[in-house]
């Protein structure tokens, strides 16, 4: 007969499996997902965040570009609707709407704390 092989997740699952890691009051960016999972680009990853499902439990509001910014999304309101939510989560907005990526970036960014994990962020 035929033998039963595991395939894998599908990609979007992938990249949902890898931001349900990020913890609260954290950030990770589009390029970092990408490079953690290997397999798809920073692009594939912010269509992912786009195409989440309501009620799916995957903090998509954690992802953002590789500047510390909130991508433009959903005609502006998408954009409010993640500032809020993070400034919830006690994230800060610096001057020009930027995160400090050394303080809130997950996994740590290359210019805090674990610099074995240099090009995570970059683009």
């Amino acid at each position: 007969m035929f033998e039963s092989k595991k395939l894998p997740a599908p990609l979007y699952e992938q990249i949902y499996a890898v931001v349900r890691q990020v913890p609260r009051g954290r950030v990770t960016t589009y390029g970092a997902v990408a490079r953690i999972l290997g397999n798809c680009t920073a692009r594939m990853v912010g269509y992912a965040m786009a195409a989440t499902p309501e009620g799916s439990g995957v903090p998509w509001q954690r992802v953002i570009n590789s500047q510390g910014k909130i991508s433009p999304h959903g005609y502006g309101y998408g954009s409010t609707i993640q500032r809020h939510l993070l400034e919830e989560e006690g994230i800060s907005f610096e001057p020009g709407d930027k995160i400090d990526l050394t303080k809130y970036a997950w996994p740590d960014s290359p210019l805090s704390r674990n610099s074995h994990q240099a090009g995570l962020f970059e683009e």
